[in-house]
């Protein structure tokens, strides 16, 4: 089951950011298999972060809740508020995706 995962930055978040990216990346990494897909939310200007979605396969929603708790940016606060739901893939069409991380 597909679970969205969103979350919106609070204060401090530049700098618990820079402290524990490694080890967000690294927990991204150890759970690639059920990682669909994830990335920063942007403000308009395409630079400042607001926040990220991570769209997780799972068998439910405890388990998404789960992996979100452990999550080392939400471990360390970085989020004022964090909203997990279940979706269903409707549209899939990978080939529509920019080339690139920065929608280019």
């Amino acid at each position: 089951m597909l679970y969205i995962i969103y979350q919106e930055d609070g204060p401090d978040s530049l700098a618990i950011r820079a402290a524990t990216k490694a080890a967000h990346f690294a927990y991204l990494e150890q759970h690639k298999d059920i990682l669909v897909l994830g990335g920063a939310t942007l403000a308009e200007d395409g630079a400042t972060r607001t926040g990220s979605v991570l769209i997780l396969n799972v068998p439910d929603l405890a388990t998404a809740e789960a992996w979100s708790k452990n999550e080392p940016f939400r471990r360390a606060g970085l989020f004022k508020s964090v909203k997990i739901t279940r979706m269903r893939r409707g549209q899939w069409n990978p080939a529509a995706a920019p080339g690139s991380a920065e929608g280019n």
